[in-house]
């Protein structure tokens, strides 16, 4: 029998868009194991919130695998650069200024995209959700994609598409009623309001949240969001909702004096790697297989419908939406839903003269 050993992977790996970085595993005494480690793949655009674009999308692909086929990784970390966002979902000035009135382009990077998600959904290692911002719209769609999520307690979570042209049809249909329930789902998916870390991490969404922020040296919990109390002398849970009033502006007083340091946060990935080590590696590979399996019935029954949808939909509300984000002036960056509603209920077709009327201006 032959020692050498093959390569499996499709092409040679060069990344530009993204990161890709392995690092040694911990002990149990948080000491290096010489030979074992994890990859880390990193969205790397935070001047646009870590949003994907379709170059970002192919190498994301080529990353999984990568790491799927490298024998000395143990766990997969999939995370993004800087402190404000892990996704926002796809480009939106891409969307806007290429993909807008292109749908059968769209269509064919709605197949690469759905490639991304089935290569995080079949990757052959754990996959951790390393949350270090705002994870919305197609970054929840390949967040939850992943196996667990670890989260910075200043992240929030939710869904944009009926707001800004789309649906999520990326996977949030498919997936979060599997982690929320269909009501909360719903309500996520239609209503675009968003989940503090504190409320995902209530609902099921994630492992985990960690403090990120630091004053006088010691770490304290995210100011802004209710921690200390379950319910309010009403009843109504209030444990992980967002402060108002006065109580909201002392936060944000507090907030400014002080520091983010995510050391807690790789702390808490570093902890659930090193659980992993000590786990039997097939036995736990097969494991998390079989429960992926619930995301994949749906995911594999539904994905290649949604990308003809969403490929058709941007001849009408997708090309809307999201040249009314790319193109609006800030904090107006929607388009006009009333006018667009009575335009609809009078018969008006969708042309460029009805876009253009609702855009903001």
């Amino acid at each position: 029998m032959s020692n050498h050993l093959v390569d499996h992977n499709l092409v040679e790996c060069n990344f530009d868009e993204i990161l890709y970085e392995i690092k040694p595993c911990l002990d149990k005494n948080g000491s290096d194991v010489p030979g074992l480690n994890s990859a880390w793949i990193y969205l790397n655009n935070p001047t646009q919130y870590n949003s994907y674009t379709t170059a970002a999308v192919k190498e994301i692909i080529l990353a999984f695998r990568k790491a799927s086929n490298d024998r000395t990784v143990v766990a997969v970390v999939f995370t993004a650069v800087g402190e404000k966002a892990f996704c926002t979902g796809g480009n939106t000035k891409e969307y806007a200024e290429y993909y807008s009135g292109r749908p059968l382009e769209y269509k064919q990077y709605m197949r690469l995209f759905n490639d991304m998600i089935t290569a995080i959904l079949m990757c052959d290692k754990p996959v951790i959700c390393r949350v270090n911002g705002m994870r919305i719209a197609g970054g929840q769609e390949i967040g939850m994609a992943c196996d667990f999520t670890v989260s910075s307690d200043m992240a929030v979570f939710g869904q944009a598409g009926p707001k800004h042209g789309s649906a999520p049809d990326g996977g949030s249909t498919d997936f979060l009623h599997l982690f929320v329930g269909i009501e909360r789902a719903m309500q996520s998916c239609t209503l675009c309001e968003m989940w503090t870390a504190y409320e995902s991490k209530m609902f099921g969404l994630i492992t985990d949240c960690v403090p990120v922020l630091k004053k006088d040296g010691g770490f304290i919990r995210n100011p802004l969001v209710t921690t200390d109390t379950y319910v309010d002398s009403s009843g109504d849970i209030v444990y992980g909702n967002k402060k108002t009033g006065e109580a909201a502006q002392a936060a944000k007083i507090l907030f400014k004096e002080c520091e983010i340091d995510l050391s807690l946060l790789d702390q808490s990935v570093n902890q659930m790697i090193t659980k992993f080590l000590y786990m039997m590696p097939d036995c736990t590979n097969k494991t998390i297989n079989s429960l992926r399996k619930k995301k994949l019935e749906h995911w594999d029954k539904n994905s290649q419908t949604n990308r003809d949808w969403l490929g058709l939909n941007m001849m009408t509300e997708a090309k809307a939406g999201f040249r009314a984000f790319n193109e609006g002036p800030r904090g107006n960056r929607e388009v006009d839903f009333i006018k667009l509603r009575l335009e609809l209920a009078k018969g008006t077709p969708w042309s460029e003269e009805l876009v253009e009327s609702i855009l903001p201006r």
